[in-house]
């Protein structure tokens, strides 16, 4: 049997290293220690066809590529900040008329960056241009369609079909507003399809293509669609299904996009692995909605444990001096990593630690993590805050070697998320030593049981009351011993998915 793990993200994007891209990185560095009797394959999917990764490594032009598209998009959060400050500075909350032509020129003068960034591009590595701007593409291109669909029921245009067909006519005209771009630099940038990092491969009847990669943004759903009608199985990951079970922490857009590809994806996968039993037990509820009961009883459905290594840490790696002074100062740091988004409740995180200093509490907070979306209030709060620098710490771009360093040298990890589909923080703290705080949800109690400290994240006294309680008798509030602690490791992670696979597609193929 030949397993095809598509990577297609992580390859095209090699430097992005956190949440999906940090699992999928790992189980491809893996693969070849699974099980000998099964064939694994890390592919990528194009429009022309399927093609073998022989390296997820960047040369080091592709380096120079990512360096400037990190710089990119730095500049344009610490933009949009100022956007921010300045809305706030001018009190323009009470005139929306106002507060609509300030963000429009904004917009307006953010072009700038995206010139910059494009001429880069076309000097770094025009052979890849287009790949670089397929994400602004899709985001405009979503964006659109999104609007469109808006005025149709605005308008109730599904009642009068010629005035619906003569405003269809009119967006696609429209669209090529973002369209004609697109495709020019696709004649510009046409990106060479073998080259040292992958080459071009046959699937065949019989192999499995397991879409491991975050795919909901893809535009190879037509190819996928074609290797099942050749004899090719397929499988996917499902990391979790928050846009769908709590869209009120998504971009619209996102939720739409996501709805649209598990639709498509629960028509055409033969199974679905999850990362913890909570989300295939989610997956698999959804299926049968979506699929209706018999039709959703023929799918399969497993679920395999994430790793807890960090892949791009080394032990001799630089540490910047504003780490290395924030365990210098003596007060002991609690940590939270993840993206920066309302899902993670950093704002809980906050407001308890600010209830534990006011009550005395000697304690540092260090919160680690790029900057996501609809936290500019909060990243604002932060930057601002008269505890920065002092008791309070944000990092927002930190390499694996600075984050081993700070799971080694922490009092205990913070972790109050509101959903999650597995909490690999967690995992990576704790196989460290680090004992943690979690929010008290169904998968955490599923991933870490009785190893993990649990308070209510509708009270930040709860979480407090836990952080001075520990300060004061040094017992971390746990029922069992952070030390008794024992998880796998990415080699036994990829090969626990290898197995889960294998065995429901042999069954499958009977």
């Amino acid at each position: 049997m030949r397993l095809l793990f598509e990577c297609t993200y992580v390859y095209d994007h090699p430097l992005v290293n956190s949440g999906i891209q940090r699992v999928v990185r790992n189980v491809i560095k893996h693969l070849r220690a699974s099980d000998p009797g099964v064939e694994c394959v890390p592919v990528i999917l194009r429009s022309d066809g399927v093609y073998r990764v022989n390296r997820l490594a960047p040369t080091l032009r592709e380096r120079w590529t990512y360096r400037v598209q990190e710089v990119y998009e730095r500049t344009q959060n610490h933009y949009w900040l100022l956007h921010h400050r300045a809305e706030l500075a001018l009190g323009l909350q009470r005139f929306p008329w106002a507060r609509r032509v300030m963000e429009r020129c904004f917009r307006l003068v953010s072009l700038f960056f995206v010139f910059c960034f494009v001429a880069a591009l076309l000097v770094l590595e025009p052979g890849r241009l287009h790949l670089r701007l397929r994400p602004w593409f899709e985001r405009t291109r979503n964006r659109y369609w999104l609007r469109h669909q808006t005025l149709e029921n605005y308008l109730h245009l599904h009642r009068r079909r010629a005035l619906r067909y003569a405003v269809y006519q009119l967006a696609r005209l429209g669209s090529l507003s973002h369209v004609l771009p697109w495709r020019l630099a696709r004649l510009i940038g046409a990106a060479p399809q073998d080259d040292a990092r992958a080459s071009r491969l046959m699937a065949q009847a019989g192999d499995v293509l397991v879409l491991l990669d975050s795919s909901w943004h893809s535009d190879f759903f037509a190819l996928t669609e074609k290797l099942k009608s050749e004899g090719v199985g397929i499988v996917a990951v499902v990391y979790d299904l928050i846009p769908l079970t709590h869209p009120q922490f998504c971009d619209e857009n996102l939720v739409r996009v996501f709805d649209h590809w598990f639709g498509w994806v629960a028509r055409t996968a033969d199974g679905f692995v999850a990362i913890s039993q909570t989300i295939s037990e989610q997956v698999r509820q959804d299926v049968s909605r979506r699929m209706g009961p018999q039709a959703g009883a023929l799918k399969w459905h497993g679920y395999f444990r994430l790793g807890s290594d960090l892949d791009q840490g080394q032990t001799s790696g630089l540490v910047r001096k504003p780490v290395l002074s924030m365990f210098s100062q003596g007060l002991p740091v609690y940590l939270m990593v993840s993206t920066i988004e309302p899902r993670k409740n950093h704002v809980y995180l906050v407001n308890a630690f600010e209830k534990i200093w006011a009550n005395g509490g000697q304690v540092a907070l260090c919160i680690v993590g790029k900057v996501g979306w609809k936290c500019a209030e909060l990243v604002h709060r932060i930057t601002q805050h008269p505890e920065l620098g002092k008791r309070l710490f944000m990092f927002n771009d930190l390499s694996d070697t600075e984050l081993e360093r700070c799971y080694q040298q922490s009092r205990a990890l913070v972790f109050p998320s509101f959903v999650e589909g597995f909490g690999l923080p967690l995992v990576e703290a704790m196989q460290r030593g680090l004992p943690a705080f979690a929010s008290d949800i169904a998968v955490f109690r599923e991933v870490g049981g009785e190893f993990l400290a649990y308070f209510d994240i509708g009270d930040p006294a709860s979480l407090a009351h836990s952080v001075l309680a520990f300060e004061s008798s040094g017992q971390f509030p746990a029922q069992k011993p952070v030390s008794d602690w024992a998880w796998p490791g990415w080699k036994e992670s990829a090969q626990e998915l290898v197995r889960v696979i294998s065995s429901h597609a042999h069954r499958h193929q009977r």
